[in-house]
């Protein structure tokens, strides 16, 4: 698996995530999801370097010109409900692309610390021969991103498979490597180094879904 971990490079991406971090920013929930957004749309732009491209001819009100554009037919597929804003943030950047949705969430069993996912909603295009975009903003475990890709295999074979996550952890990493073929791509704001206990990144942030939409009842 090739792994773009954008924080080994300087940018103003430092900004966005050191803001998503912080527990007193963070209690803005309109910022927390236009940083997410912004988060996904950086990651957009590093990935469409390595999509293919294609040579075509743009008319002008003067003349003529050529110019490359990417010839990908994208899937962006994101995890519910944490994932909206990442989503929000890759389609601002491929807005021609298609678009699938599942909702993939843990259950703990008589309250342990293990858990299975369980994937209740899915909604998905046709994937053969596209180019799919998974996207989940925190890569804890893997697990969720593996189950995700599992429950779409029925809907056809991409071409190829990019995972986009904000943070993610050294196992959640060593888990997708794994379970991924080493074409698929890894593009990711930054990484932690360890989970705690209850498979959640340390530092990271908390929950992501909770910070961008409010609380939730658990089941």
């Amino acid at each position: 698996m090739h792994i773009h971990n954008l924080s080994l490079q300087n940018s103003v991406l430092n900004t966005f995530v050191s803001e998503i971090r912080d527990k007193h920013i963070q209690k803005d929930s309109m910022r927390f999801r236009r940083n997410i957004e912004r988060i996904g749309e950086i990651l957009a732009y590093e990935m469409s370097k390595v999509l293919n491209y294609k040579l075509k001819t743009i008319e002008t009100p003067l003349e003529n010109t050529t110019t490359n554009l990417i010839e990908n037919s994208i899937v962006l597929c994101s995890v519910l409900r944490a994932g909206i804003p990442l989503h929000n943030g890759l389609l601002n950047y491929f807005d021609a692309a298609e678009n699938a949705f599942i909702s993939a969430y843990r259950h703990h069993k008589e309250n342990s610390e293990e858990f299975e996912i369980i994937v209740e909603y899915l909604a998905c295009p046709d994937l053969n021969n596209k180019t799919l975009v998974l996207a989940d903003p925190m890569l804890a475990t893997g697990q969720s991103m593996v189950s995700t890709f599992e429950a779409l295999k029925p809907f056809g074979k991409p071409k190829e498979v990019h995972l986009i996550s904000v943070i993610g952890s050294m196992q959640g990493i060593d888990y997708a490597r794994k379970h991924f073929n080493n074409d698929t791509h890894l593009w990711i704001a930054t990484v932690d180094v360890q989970l705690n206990n209850k498979g959640y990144i340390v530092p990271g942030l908390g929950d992501a879904g909770d910070l961008a939409f409010g609380e939730k009842l658990q089941k």
